[in-house]
């Protein structure tokens, strides 16, 4: 069956509609300007892929159905939800086991995590926020055209689409907060707190998953 997009118009419209979410701060996008900060800007682009690789995953599950399982299931939304909020908490508290970051650039060097890491991390943080799923379900659908047929198709355009257009925002973050991080790590005062920032910055995170957003309807 040959692949079937929305019309112009919606697909103008969708355009426009998922910029303007893009660039509203989430889960998503704190945690990668964490990163960013963190380690520098390679850091923050590879958690990136990360996200994007999970947002893929949650338009696959739009496109055959699960988004709607997950959506009326209170208990697999609930844990999904706790999963995804107990990873990010875990991440929190590792940081803020460990000790404090020196200023020197080969110590920053030996601290930075493996590539492979950092696009999991961001993968599994973007996976398990059962929020993306239910966005997906509710917002896709919008811009669908029901006439011109294969709807299921014209979801998994839009979601291919959202992903891209997140690629480029996130990316822009991740810049801009890397640049911002290389400056902050001459700072002697930011090298001795920025872990506590960092942690608690991850934490904060897991308990806003786990319980923001309790009532659905």
């Amino acid at each position: 069956m040959d692949l079937v997009f929305p019309s112009p118009a919606s697909l103008g419209l969708f355009v426009g509609a998922a910029l303007a979410l893009l660039l509203v701060p989430g889960p998503a996008v704190l945690y990668l300007v964490g990163r960013s900060i963190e380690h520098g800007r390679r850091a923050g682009l590879l958690s990136v892929l990360g996200i994007q690789a999970a947002t893929l995953v949650h338009v696959a599950a739009a496109v055959l159905g699960l988004s709607a399982l997950l959506a009326s299931s209170a208990l697999a939304f609930n844990f999904v939800k706790m999963a995804g909020a107990a990873y990010l908490i875990w991440l929190g508290l590792q940081k803020l086991a460990g000790r404090a970051a020196l200023v020197a650039v080969a110590e920053k060097s030996l601290a930075a995590p493996k590539h492979a890491r950092l696009v999991r991390d961001g993968f599994i943080v973007n996976l398990l926020n059962p929020k993306t799923a239910i966005f997906f379900l509710a917002f896709l659908p919008q811009f669908v055209d029901a006439g011109r047929g294969h709807v299921a198709s014209q979801i998994a355009v839009l979601g291919v689409l959202l992903a891209a257009l997140g690629l480029l925002t996130d990316s822009a973050y991740a810049l801009a907060a890397g640049s911002v991080g290389a400056w902050l790590k001459h700072s002697a005062v930011y090298a001795s707190v920025e872990r506590y920032v960092s942690g608690v910055l991850m934490i904060g995170l897991g308990l806003t998953a786990a319980f923001a957003g309790n009532q659905r309807k």
